[in-house]
């Protein structure tokens, strides 16, 4: 399980990395074709300062837009054990609580830091799951939570939409330009960059939030000491069926499993692994625990 979790971490944050790198050669590409060598450096320093509104503003966002109510300990005491019990457990202060009133069983976390930590279940999931299962998907969240996966996805989120930006910004410059000094070689250099980088931060994207999904699978195993109870928990969701009635796909990537419905798109675009995969990797962490 060890070396599973610090595995995920290195890929992560070299996936990371690739955002970076991406970001730089679109600020090259954009200051080549406006003549400025500075403005590399604006076009990061743009992307950070936009990464860090989303990062401010999300969380209050997500239970919005996914109809999240905030609930106290009267209100479900299974619940709230379940909650308490694992923060204990892994050292973490007691997230708030919220409910979303949809019968499909699904769970997030939401929040920048541990202190300002939310953990969120439907309704479909307190209903479906004995207790070790409710366990494995609510310490998978905590998972998300103690290994600061909502801050690297907030900010991801982020570099995307400032990548797109920063594309369209680029496609514009060239719709409009009459610059004589920009060669054809540039403008077309210029031309598959923005169309070519959106796509590329979508593929890294999906590949983070896989990852994260993963580690907090690896995560949540090692808390319960118990992987059979996430991956029974995955099992049900998979037979169950895990799309949400509101279809949010700016907070889809949040989700224990793909709130979206299901179809050849979804699917290849999905923020989440296999299900199957999932339960496989957790079976064999059981074997070799």
């Amino acid at each position: 399980m060890y070396s599973n979790i610090a595995a995920n971490k290195r890929k992560t944050w070299l996936i990371m990395a690739v955002f970076i790198a991406i970001i730089g050669i679109l600020g090259w590409v954009l200051g080549s074709l406006l003549h400025s060598v500075n403005f590399i450096y604006f076009a990061l320093l743009g992307a950070a300062m936009y990464a860090l509104i989303e990062y401010f503003m999300a969380a209050k966002l997500a239970l919005a837009m996914n109809g999240a109510r905030e609930i106290q300990k009267s209100d479900n005491p299974r619940l709230f054990r379940i909650v308490e019990n694992l923060a204990i457990t892994m050292g973490l202060p007691t997230p708030k609580i919220y409910i979303i009133n949809d019968p499909a069983p699904n769970a997030f976390a939401t929040g920048r830091d541990p202190q300002r930590a939310i953990v969120c279940v439907t309704a479909g999931l307190l209903n479906i799951m004995t207790d070790t299962e409710l366990e494995g998907v609510i310490a998978h969240e905590l998972g998300h939570v103690q290994n600061f996966d909502i801050r690297v996805m907030l900010i991801v989120f982020g570099l995307v939409s400032a990548i797109t930006i920063i594309a369209d910004t680029i496609m514009r410059v060239l719709w409009w330009d009459d610059d004589e000094r920009n060669s054809p070689i540039m403008l077309v250099i210029g031309l598959v960059a923005a169309i070519l980088a959106p796509f590329a931060a979508l593929l890294v994207q999906l590949a983070v939030s896989r990852r994260r999904e993963y580690l907090a699978d690896s995560t949540g195993a090692l808390t319960t000491r118990y992987p059979e109870g996430l991956a029974s928990a995955l099992e049900k969701i998979r037979d169950h069926g895990s799309a949400m009635k509101r279809q949010n796909t700016a907070t889809a990537h949040l989700f224990f499993a793909n709130p979206l419905k299901a179809n050849a798109i979804t699917k290849f675009f999905s923020t989440h692994p296999p299900i199957d995969d999932r339960i496989r990797r957790l079976r064999e962490m059981g074997t070799h625990a």
